[in-house]
């Protein structure tokens, strides 16, 4: 078992229960829980439950209502604070690019943001805050919530529980699936930069950057 693998493991058999709750709650609605890693965390977590380190029903019972509890918190504090959140200065938790991005998924999709936010990293942490910010209506956003909480809170964990009860020796190919999982969710995003011109930004910047770098060098 890898490094990165065993790291996983001990972190979610560590947490437990309560643990677990409280990231999916963290990554669900606040602004410290984006770096968080929930669709290999809940997926691995399934697969631990399939080993016996956790009940089935109650893992997913405590990973359900943390992502909805998560969504409604991140929607009253978006709704609470308005407006002004976008003026808020970048800190270690919190950067304005993330609301932009969301909010742009936001504008493109409209509810079903809350739904598919749920598989893009960051995206599923700022979308309910800017849903209350928005001032969606609340029994909208709660059918939104929870399609999205069964969808991806239950649906990854108990895709993780499958696969561990079905596979034989399903721990040995653990960190190629774990890999996947984190790829795939890390896709919208990537093809958002391509898309957006950022990339390319990036390279050009960089470019700049060395050029300056030599001419410093010769004089």
């Amino acid at each position: 078992m890898s490094f990165f693998d065993f790291s996983l493991v001990t972190l979610i058999q560590t947490a437990g229960y309560i643990g677990l709750f409280a990231i999916i709650f963290a990554e669900s609605g606040l602004f410290v829980g984006f770096f968080l890693p929930g669709d290999s965390l809940l997926f691995t977590a399934g697969f631990l439950a399939s080993q016996g380190y956790f009940d089935i029903t109650v893992l997913m019972a405590v990973c359900f209502v943390a992502a909805v509890l998560g969504d409604n918190f991140g929607y009253a504090f978006g709704k609470k604070v308005g407006p002004a959140i976008f003026k808020k200065e970048d800190s270690l938790f919190f950067h304005k690019k993330h609301l932009v991005r969301a909010q742009e998924y936001y504008a493109k999709y409209g509810g079903k943001t809350i739904i598919l936010a749920r598989f893009i990293p960051v995206v599923r942490t700022f979308a309910p805050i800017l849903a209350g910010v928005g001032k969606m209506h609340y029994r909208t956003f709660f059918v939104y919530n929870i399609i999205g909480a069964v969808l991806w809170a239950i649906g990854l964990t108990a895709l993780g529980y499958y696969l561990g009860s079905t596979i034989p020796n399903i721990d040995k190919y653990l960190l190629p699936i774990i890999a996947a999982i984190i790829i795939i969710s890390m896709l919208p995003a990537v093809i958002q930069i391509a898309r957006d011109g950022t990339l390319k930004e990036i390279i050009e910047a960089l470019k700049k950057r060395r050029k300056a770098g030599v001419s410093k060098g010769k004089i």
